[in-house]
């Protein structure tokens, strides 16, 4: 006999962000139950971000429509994956959405080719599922 165990999934989002509630509607259009917990609102720390990041560049784990990046107060390139971190820390705004963790495994962003291949589902893959559909900036809240 053999217990299919449903994953422990959860979604970390910025509260109000349309993208996020896109790709939230197809996951559960998809049978995948998931706790949504707020990015900006969780104390984020080194050790509790870094498993995101696993394997990453810094231009793939930030949110390039935060204020600070599209107001070219900070600059993507200039920074080592160390600075990104610690500046995420202190502004959560700045990590790329949505971060996911699935069991004891860390995804930043919304790779859907992995998480068909993580979750054993068959989702396909919307032109705009990781498109920002705000016409303005992100805010911070």
């Amino acid at each position: 006999m053999q217990f299919l165990l449903k994953p422990t999934v959860i979604f970390y989002e910025k509260t109000g962000c349309l993208g996020n509630a896109r790709q939230k509607s197809l996951l559960k259009k998809h049978g995948v139950e998931f706790e949504v917990r707020s990015m900006l609102d969780t104390v984020w720390t080194k050790e509790s971000l870094e498993p995101f990041f696993d394997g990453l560049e810094v231009e793939q784990i930030i949110n390039p429509f935060a204020p600070a990046i599209k107001n070219s107060e900070i600059t993507v390139e200039s920074l080592s994956k160390e600075q990104a971190v610690e500046l995420m820390i202190q502004e959560p705004i700045l990590i790329k959405r949505p971060l996911l963790q699935i069991n004891q495994q860390y995804f930043c962003g919304f790779d859907i080719s992995i998480l068909n291949a993580v979750l054993n589902i068959h989702m396909p893959i919307p032109e705009n599922i990781n498109t920002c559909t705000s016409s303005e900036i992100c805010k911070s809240v």
